[in-house]
């Protein structure tokens, strides 16, 4: 397994025709549990992590820079599949020296306990993205020395913690991007009945290679929890050969030769002799000769 931030060659296979998997995943998803369970299950596959912006998803997908992503949704279902693999609870992150601050770790915080701060939406923002009611206050615009109103705004979500972390109002983000993004001057809490972030599992509907759909195919079970037997793909090929294989070397299962067994009902050799010797017995008592 590798991770990767820049654009990779385009298709399944590399330079030297040998097929390989390209994950994407935004940043806060954490793909290490399934890119193991690809290791064990694809050794001849090698598993390339690209961290892609949110944002960049679809165009990522579209120019073949990944061959399906760990993504933010709702996607655009005209062009993808998606998957839903579970839902981030929203958290606020303010200054060490706010207010919230002096609740306990465990305890959920509400709307009405925002209504005083200034909520710093960033331009990456991934919660905020239609008509979801927004906690807080919106900033305040300023002119910026010539005539013309400003209204400040963060271009990353890192850089909006920066700014609560100075004591100048707060942030909402998933738990994964706070989690990311933690800083020994700032508090996060969940946020009750705040905007949820879904996260899935995407790849294009149409244009993919006959090896890389069925790589993706690969992904999708291993995400899903099949188990390698049940797997559809070559995973699942190779482990109901070597359990059929297992099957023909197992003593006392019946397999006389691939693709031959012992009917149940056939009663065996030792049997039918032993049958015949007593009917023989029985013939000799009758005529006096035991």
């Amino acid at each position: 397994m590798s991770e990767d931030t820049a654009p990779a060659d385009d298709g399944g296979p590399d330079m030297a025709g040998s097929p390989r998997f390209r994950l994407g995943y935004v940043p806060g998803a954490t793909p290490g549990k399934w890119a193991r369970t690809w290791e064990q299950r694809l050794r001849d596959v090698p598993l390339d992590l690209v961290q892609v912006e949110a944002a960049d998803v679809a165009g990522a997908l579209r120019a073949r820079e990944v061959d399906a992503a760990i993504g933010r949704l709702p996607v655009d279902k005209e062009d993808f599949h998606a998957i839903a693999l579970y839902d981030e609870v929203p958290m606020v992150v303010v200054s060490r020296d706010h207010l919230l601050a002096a609740t306990e770790e465990s305890e959920h915080v509400t709307a009405a306990d925002l209504a005083e701060d200034v909520l710093w939406v960033p331009a990456d923002d991934v919660l905020f993205t239609g008509d979801e009611p927004r906690p807080g206050k919106a900033p305040e615009a300023y002119d910026d020395g010539t005539g013309t109103l400003v209204t400040p705004a963060p271009a990353t979500t890192a850089e909006a913690i920066a700014w609560a972390a100075a004591g100048s109002g707060a942030v909402v983000v998933p738990m994964s991007l706070a989690r990311l993004h933690r800083r020994k001057d700032v508090v996060h809490r969940v946020l009750d009945d705040g905007p949820e972030a879904p996260v899935g599992l995407v790849w294009l509907r149409d244009g993919l290679s006959e090896q890389t759909a069925e790589l993706v195919e690969e992904m999708v079970g291993i995400v899903r929890g099949r188990t390698a037997n049940s797997s559809r793909g070559r995973a699942g090929d190779r482990a109901r050969k070597q359990l059929m294989a297992s099957d023909r070397k197992t003593p006392g299962l019946g397999a006389t030769s691939p693709g031959r067994r012992l009917s149940k009902s056939a009663p065996s050799k030792k049997y039918r002799d032993t049958g015949q010797k007593s009917r023989i017995k029985r013939t000799r008592k009758r005529r006096g000769k035991s």
